[in-house]
Formats: structure tokens, sequence, C-alpha cells
């Protein structure tokens, strides 16, 4: 088997787990407080990322070990933060809504990425930031009549992982991968249990085997994931994270009755194409920057030959 093959492989199993995942969320963000349920998902979490960092190179010393311990410690607060607000959104908006609007993270991640990351954004780029937005404006009216301010929810989640994407690239400039894993486990494991025992309800017996059904699939999306970066590139997975949103909408129709209005569908249809090119172009852009980065570089060592030789 071809290892572009086995990454998609991965890439799709990924997608499906995270979609029972949500419907798993849902189900027990409707009964109890999405703080708990993200203190006791998040201790499996960092159960996993401790196992799977000890297993790396240089083991977990080498993983702790960061140049950027205060953003990498922000990142999993960040995302502990907005796993509750999604739990929330799925609880309150349904899934298939709050999937649709998570789906322009791409969006805010370049719109971000200028002032954060002082990325240059060119004239296409723009366009689809503009024509992603409108698709987004859709999807929060989804019957055309009226504004619901629940919609705001999966927005503000939206936004949040916008933040935590962004931070990720900085620390990426200086820290591994395993390195950003594990503060993401353990960090947002922390950070959740200092909150989460002022929410604590007890769960009924037949819903601890939920609560341990979303974290095994917690912790086996995520690996899941990670094997998918191993043979594509980012670009190459995104794409097919969209299928999330596919997913969810019909595990919301099915099981939970959800309904699908036509601002909605269109709306997403817009945003996903607008955040798959914005994702092509940043990688296009990427790689011939890469190229003249290279260039450059090959240039001045043949200066150097040169001056010697003279």
């Amino acid at each position: 088997m071809s290892s572009k093959r086995t990454g998609y492989i991965f890439v799709l199993l990924a997608i499906t787990i995270f979609s029972i995942q949500d419907a798993i969320s849902k189900y027990l963000g409707s009964i109890y407080p999405p703080v708990l349920i993200t203190m006791i998902r998040y201790w499996a979490f960092a159960i996993f990322a401790l196992a799977f960092a000890a297993r790396a190179p240089g083991g977990l010393k080498a993983a702790f070990r960061t140049r950027r311990p205060v953003l990498q410690i922000l990142r999993g607060v960040l995302l502990a933060g907005q796993i509750v607000v999604v739990i929330t959104s799925f609880a309150t908006v349904g899934l298939a809504h709050s999937q649709a609007i998570f789906a322009s993270g791409p969006i805010f991640v370049a719109l971000l990425s200028m002032p954060i990351l002082g990325e240059r954004v060119g004239w296409r780029r723009w366009t689809a930031i503009a024509v992603g937005l409108l698709g987004v404006l859709l999807i929060l009216k989804p019957d055309g009549t009226h504004f619901d301010l629940n919609v705001l929810i999966p927005m503000a989640s939206a936004l949040v992982f916008a933040f935590y994407v962004i931070a990720t690239r900085l620390v990426s400039r200086d820290d591994t991968s395993v390195t950003s894993f594990l503060y993401t486990g353990v960090a947002g494991m922390v950070a959740i249990s200092l909150v989460g025992p002022f929410y604590w309800t007890p769960l009924a017996p037949h819903d601890w085997f939920w609560m341990g059904l979303l974290c095994i699939t917690g912790t086996t999306s995520h690996f899941s994931l990670i094997k998918a970066y191993e043979y594509l590139d980012a670009s190459e997975v995104q794409p097919l994270t969209y299928l999330q949103l596919v997913y969810a909408s019909a595990i919301g129709v099915t099981i939970f009755g959800e309904t699908l209005n036509l601002n909605m569908i269109v709306g997403s249809a817009i945003v996903v194409a607008a955040g798959i090119f914005t994702v092509w172009r940043e990688t296009v852009v990427a790689r011939r920057n890469a190229r003249a980065a290279a260039s450059v570089a090959d240039q001045g060592l043949s200066g150097k030959a040169q001056s010697i030789g003279a």
C-alpha cells in the first residue's frame, strides 16, 4: 500500500471517529455540564499524550523541553476552553449547524495570520476570505427571517480555535510536534481540572459507558490524525476534514432530528469552497517562498565558493 493511500485512510478514519465523538458529546452535553465532560475527556487525553511523548526520541524529558513555555501552556488552555464551547454549541445549536460554522476556521486563521504572524495575503486569498465570510452570514440566518443569538456560540468556538492554530504555528518555529502535542494534553488537563470539580455532577451508570467511549474516541481520533500527517501534507489533509460537516449533517438529521435549511446548505458550500481555496493558496505561497529561500541560499554558497577559488 502506498504511503499516500495509507495517509488518506488515516484521515478518513480520524474524521469518522471525530464525528462519532461529536455525536456522543452532543448527547452528554445536553444532560451534563460541558466543563465536566471536557475535564473527564482531558484526563484520558493527557494520559495518551504522556504515553505518546514517552515513546518519542528523548522521552518525556526531551518532549517537555520548550523554548516557548508560556505560549505552549496558553495553547493547551485555549483548546480546553474551545472544547467546552464546542460541546455547548452541539447541545444548544446542533451538530449540523455548529459544524457548518466551524468550517469557517481556515478563513479566520488567514485573517489572524496577518496581524499576528505578519503574513502577507494577496488578492486571491482576500477574495476567498470575503466570499467565505458571506457564506458565514448565510449560515448565521438559517431560516432567512431572524438572527438567533445562540449561533454566536459556534462562532466563538471557531475564533478561539483560530487563535489556537496561530499559536501552534508560532511554537512550531522552535518546538517539535511531540512537544506541542504533549503541552496540549497536559496543560489543558491541568487548566480544566482547576474548574471542572465545581461542576461535578454524578453520571448515571449507563452514561459512564458513553463517557468511556468518548475518551476512547478522543484518543484514537487524535492518534489517527497524527498518523495521517506522517504521510500527507496539511494541504492534502484539510480538504478531507470538511467531510466531517457531511457526517455531522447526516447524524444530526437522522439521530437528533435536526433540519437543514437552504441558507445553511448554500452557506456551508460557500464556506467550504473558500476554506479549501485558502488552504491551497497558503500552500502554494509557502512552497514558492521555500524555493526562493533555497535559491538565495544556493547563490550565497556559490558566491562563497567563487571567492574562495579566487
